[in-house]
C-alpha cells in the first residue's frame, strides 16, 4: 500500500493520468515523464528522482542503441539522392513485362530498400516517390496501387535491419541478432501474401491492371547494362546484413559499415553535395531527438511502476488469469495491435514489454518468437486509422485529388493480409524461429 492505495488502483490512476494528458494534447514523452517525475516526488520524495536518472541512462548507455542514428541517417540518404530510383527501374526491367509486373517489382523494391535502411518511415516516402507514380502511370487500379505501397513500405519494419527489433532487443533483453535472423522469413512470407493477393486480384479483374510495362522488349545485354545501378545498393545491403549474419560484426558497428556504404555510393554517383548531407543530418537528429525522449519518458515511468510494485502485480494478473497461457499470449497481441491505432510503436514497446515479458518468460515462450509477434502487431498499426503513419507519409507525397479517406478505404484489405501473416506466426512458431536455432 502506498499512501494507502493498493497497487491496482494506483494503476489504473496512471493509465487514467495518461489518456487524460494525451487528450488535452501533451505529447507522450512528456505525459509519461511528468507522471514520473509526480509519482516520485508524491511517493518517495525529491531524493528518488535519481532513479529516474539511472534508469534512463542505463538505457541510452546501450552501445546497440548507436545503430540506430545510422539507420536513421541510411534512410535519410536514399530518400534524397536518385539510387533508390535507379534501383526501381532496374528492378523494372527484369520483372515489369509480366503480368502484374509493376505491382512486383514495388514489393521486391520495397523488401530491397527495407533490409538496407530498416526505417519504415523513410521507406514509405520512398515507394510513394518512386514507385505509386509509375503504378498511377501504368494504369494500375489507385486503390490497389495505394494499399499496396503502404502495405509494402510498412515491410521496412519487418525486413532486418529493423529498428523495431533493436529497441524491441533493448527493452526485452533479447539478441538483436537472433531478433534480425528470425524476422527474415515472416518478412518474406508476408511480401509473398501480398504479391499472392495482388496476383489474383488482377487475374479475376484484368482491368485492375491494364498494363504490364512501357517499354520494347529488351535482350540479356541490354537488361544487365540497365542494371548497373542495382550493384551498389545491393553492396550496401550485403555489407550490412552479411557482417551480421556471419558473425564478423555487431548490429552497431555493421550500421556504421552500412552508412558509410551509402555515403560511398552516393558519392560514386556524384550527387553527393553538402546541401543533401546536411539534410540528412538535420532529418537524422530530428528523429532520434523524437525517439529519445519518448525512451525517456517511458523508461522514467516504467522504473517507477516497477518500483512501486507494478511490475510484479502485472506478472501476477497475467499469469493468474483463469485462461490457458496461450490465450493470455493472445491478449497480449490483441493489446498491441490496439494501441496501434492510437500511438507509435516505440511507445507501445517501451510501456507494455516491460511488463508484458516476464508473464511470457513464465510460461516458456521464446523472447525471440515474441518479439516477432510485437513487430508484426504494431506493424498492422502501421495502416490502421486514426494514426495509421503509413497513411500520412503517403498522402504527403501523393497529388492532391488523392483524398485521406480513399487511402484509409485502400489500407483494410492489405491490413487482413497482415493478421493473416501475424496468426501463421502465432500458431506456427518455427517459420520465425527455425532460421536462428539453424544459424
Amino acid at each position: 500500500m502506498l499512501l494507502g492505495i493498493d497497487i491496482a488502483t494506483w494503476s489504473l490512476l496512471i493509465l487514467f493520468a495518461m489518456v487524460g494528458l494525451l487528450v488535452v494534447g501533451v505529447p507522450l514523452a512528456f505525459t509519461t515523464g511528468a507522471i514520473a517525475v509526480a509519482l516520485c516526488l508524491s511517493l518517495y520524495g525529491p531524493q528518488s528522482l535519481y532513479l529516474i536518472g539511472t534508469r534512463t541512462f542505463g538505457f541510452l548507455d546501450s552501445y546497440a542503441l548507436v545503430a540506430v542514428p545510422f539507420f536513421i541517417f541510411m534512410a535519410s540518404i536514399l530518400e534524397r539522392s536518385g539510387l533508390a530510383r535507379e534501383l526501381y527501374d532496374a528492378i523494372r526491367v527484369w520483372t515489369g513485362r509480366t503480368i502484374g509486373g509493376a505491382a512486383n517489382v514495388t514489393t521486391i523494391f520495397a523488401i530491397i530498400i527495407g533490409a538496407i535502411i530498416g526505417v519504415a518511415g523513410g521507406e514509405m516516402v520512398l515507394l510513394g516517390l518512386v514507385a505509386l507514380p509509375q503504378l498511377l502511370r501504368l494504369g494500375y487500379d489507385r486503390k490497389l496501387s495505394i494499399g499496396l505501397v503502404c502495405a509494402t513500405g510498412a515491410l521496412g519494419s519487418m525486413i532486418p535491419p529493423a529498428l523495431t527489433l533493436v529497441f524491441f532487443g533493448l527493452a526485452a533483453g533479447a539478441d538483436i541478432g537472433d531478433l534480425f535472423t528470425a524476422s527474415f522469413i515472416p518478412g518474406l512470407m508476408m511480401a509473398a501474401i501480398f504479391i499472392g493477393y495482388v496476383q489474383i486480384r488482377i487475374r479475376l479483374n484484368p482491368a485492375l491492371a491494364p498494363v504490364s510495362d512501357d517499354g520494347p522488349p529488351l535482350g540479356i545485354r541490354e537488361k544487365f547494362d540497365r542494371s548497373k545501378g542495382v550493384a551498389l545498393p545491393l553492396v550496401v545491403l550485403l555489407s550490412t546484413l552479411g557482417s551480421i549474419y556471419l558473425g564478423v560484426a555487431s548490429v552497431t558497428e555493421s550500421a556504421s559499415v552500412g552508412a558509410l556504404g551509402t555515403v560511398l555510393a552516393v558519392a560514386w554517383r556524384r550527387e553527393l553535395s553538402w546541401s543533401l548531407m546536411r539534410a540528412a543530418i538535420n532529418q537524422t537528429m530530428a528523429a532520434c531527438g523524437m525517439v529519445l525522449w519518448l525512451v525517456i519518458g517511458t523508461n522514467a515511468l516504467v522504473g517507477v511502476y516497477t518500483i512501486m510494485g507494478g511490475i510484479d502485480f502485472s506478472r501476477a494478473l497475467l499469469t493468474g488469469l483463469p485462461i490457458p497461457p496461450f490465450a493470455v499470449l493472445a491478449l497480449m497481441i490483441l493489446v498491441w495491435v490496439f494501441l496501434g491505432f492510437f500511438i507509435d510503436w516505440i511507445a507501445i514497446l517501451l510501456l507494455t514489454v516491460p511488463i508484458f515479458m516476464p508473464a511470457a518468460k513464465s510460461f516458456g515462450y521464446d523472447p525471440i518468437w515474441i518479439g516477432i509477434l510485437f513487430n508484426m502487431a504494431v506493424q498492422i498499426g502501421y495502416l490502421t486509422p486514426p494514426f495509421a503513419p503509413a497513411c500520412f507519409f503517403i498522402k504527403g507525397v501523393t497529388p492532391p485529388e488523392i483524398t485521406m479517406e480513399e487511402i484509409f478505404a485502400a489500407m483494410w484489405p492489405f491490413v487482413g493480409l497482415q493478421i493473416v501473416a501475424l496468426l501463421l506466426v502465432l500458431f506456427f512458431p518455427q517459420i520465425a524461429l527455425w532460421l536462428p536455432r539453424v544459424l
